[in-house]
């Protein structure tokens, strides 16, 4: 209780003393000073002001121990270590391994490397030179002083080249070649103003080694040429079980399901086989062993004939319209004629060329000429009765691969290396379509179809296209056949005779069979032990499919 009244007797004298200074205070008002707006203002209260710092709290150089390890898992630093600090081992027991090499200053991965010049053309050079040939100049040795002991590596090659760099080695075979080159050209001019005369002077001096034509001979393998009757073995069988001199194909076809017979003699790999023209009784092969043979395709199946005539494999084969001679391209540089009842050569044709591929003119007017498609870019048509050239082809820009005769027999459609399709007039050098899109590839080999409206292209990016062989020769993109890997063959594609199915070979020796309206791949036989180059459908049988491979073997599926 005393408390209270002492807190309230100083509450009150509190109140008192403030009433006094207020009174003073109105005094004051009333008397105002005359002067007072001459003495410079004071202010009878002072306010104080808080200091606020926003920077954030860094730590001083000084006070920041720069030796002091840094832990790994630490994911905030509050001060900016040096680079040392930052990339400093971890903490740990000094390695009782480490070498005076390992502790060693370096600048580089694998040591240190003393600075020095050396040009970029010179060190490059001794490099390829060392990955090439095994050795290089020693670079602690002064290069005015070069001897046998200069070089690092493979001596005994570096004293070999005399120690040429590859740089100088390439450079003198570049020298060669262009050499060659012009002699071959200023070679080919002579021998195009006058043949005879100049062979014959380059022979004299020796510059000229032009390889003779091989020995042509024939080997019958059947006891009789003729039967009872005295007909050959050309004469078209009429006891088979088919019409094979019926022009109407099969109204249906089926897929081959299981192989009925090989004809084996070429003793390497088949480049090309061809079916008798109209019956298909009779086929002919050619191989990489440089022979052709005739055999049977109905009866004994028996291997008729052997031609020999090519010094190197025979690329290409081709028949006339009644089958009595044909046409056989080799590496040899020649193109033969042969007689297919006696097996005599009966010409030979050449413009010291390889020839790739050849066709007789299906025109039963002009079955005394033929075209080729040579190595050198070129088209050449050959007169078989005056052995002569009589037109060129030259527009491609590659080696010419196939030839295709369209549009009843009055154009003809080739491809080349160059990636190109090329339209031609018969007998105009000039082609009136040029196909080459930038996503087309080779294309290898092409087929008519049967009823020669469409033109099946093997590409090299492993699809079947197929081209429009009338008028426009426009791509048909919705009939691709894929499935099949032929990258770096020419597979040679056909068709059953009904127009159902597409066949081709692969690289790995299969068989393909495609649907023609769907485009599916139906069917897919192990034909061959290596590629299947070729696979032909019989025209009058409804599912045999003949096939070859670079096995050497021929096979019949049915």
């Amino acid at each position: 209780m005393s408390a209270a009244i002492a807190s309230l007797a100083s509450y009150g004298s509190d109140s008192d003393s403030e009433n006094e200074s207020e009174s003073n205070t109105t005094n004051e008002a009333d008397d105002p000073d005359p002067t007072a707006h001459l003495k410079p203002l004071q202010s009878t209260k002072t306010m104080a002001l808080a200091v606020l710092n926003s920077a954030p709290e860094v730590a001083v150089k000084e006070s920041v121990e720069t030796g002091v390890h840094l832990d790994p898992a630490l994911k905030e630093v509050s001060y900016n270590p040096s680079f040392e600090t930052m990339f400093a081992p971890e903490f740990g027991p000094e390695n009782p391994f480490r070498s005076e090499q390992m502790s060693a200053t370096r600048n580089m991965l694998s040591g240190y490397a003393e600075p020095a010049h050396v040009n970029d053309f010179m060190f490059e050079q001794q490099r390829r030179t060392f990955s090439t040939f095994g050795y290089a100049l020693d670079p602690s040795v002064d290069t005015n002083q070069v001897s046998a002991t200069s070089y690092i590596g493979a001596v005994e090659e570096a004293e070999k080249s005399k120690g040429n760099s590859i740089f100088f080695l390439f450079r003198n075979q570049k020298r060669g070649k262009r050499l060659k080159e012009e002699m071959q050209e200023r070679l080919t001019t002579f021998l195009d103003l006058g043949p005879n005369m100049l062979m014959r002077k380059m022979q004299k001096r020796g510059r000229v080694e032009e390889e003779a034509p091989a020995e042509e001979k024939t080997i019958l393998h059947v006891k009789d040429m003729f039967d009872y009757q005295g007909r050959s073995y050309l004469h078209v069988p009429q006891d088979v079980g088919v019409n094979l001199r019926s022009t109407e194909p099969p109204e249906k076809c089926y897929l081959p399901k299981k192989q009925i017979h090989v004809w084996s003699g070429h003793t390497k790999g088949v480049s090309a086989i061809r079916l008798f023209p109209g019956s298909g009784h009779l086929l002919l092969s050619s191989s990489m062993d440089c022979k052709i043979k005739l055999w049977e395709v109905y009866g004994e199946r028996r291997c008729i004939r052997t031609f020999i005539g090519h010094s190197k494999a025979v690329r290409d084969i081709c028949f006339n319209n009644a089958g009595t001679q044909f046409l056989s391209a080799g590496y040899d540089r020649y193109l033969k004629l042969w007689d297919s009842e006696t097996g005599q050569c009966i010409s030979r044709f050449t413009n010291r060329k390889v020839p790739y591929c050849v066709k007789f003119n299906p025109d039963e007017d002009k079955q005394n000429l033929f075209v080729a498609g040579m190595s050198d870019k070129k088209i050449v048509q050959w007169d078989i009765r005056t052995e002569e050239v009589v037109q060129e082809y030259d527009r491609h820009l590659g080696a010419v691969n196939t030839i295709t005769f369209v549009d009843e027999n009055r154009r003809f459609v080739s491809t080349s290396d160059d990636k190109s399709l090329r339209v031609w007039e018969w007998d105009i050098p000039v082609d009136f379509k040029y196909i080459a899109e930038p996503s087309m590839h080779s294309m290898p080999a092409v087929t008519l179809s049967p009823n020669g409206k469409w033109l099946a292209c093997q590409s090299m990016d492993n699809q079947i296209l197929i081209f429009g062989a009338q008028n426009r020769f426009r791509l048909n993109k919705k009939k691709v056949f894929k499935g099949h890997m032929v990258a770096g063959y020419a597979c040679q594609v056909d068709f059953s005779p009904d127009m159902s199915y597409v066949v081709s070979g692969d690289a790995d020796g299969k068989l393909n069979i495609w649907d023609w309206k769907t485009t599916k791949l139906y069917h897919r036989i192990k034909a061959h032990d290596k590629v299947c180059i070729s696979a032909l459908w019989h025209p009058h049988e409804t599912s045999k499919v003949i096939t070859c491979g670079w096995d050497g073997q021929i096979k019949l599926w049915d």
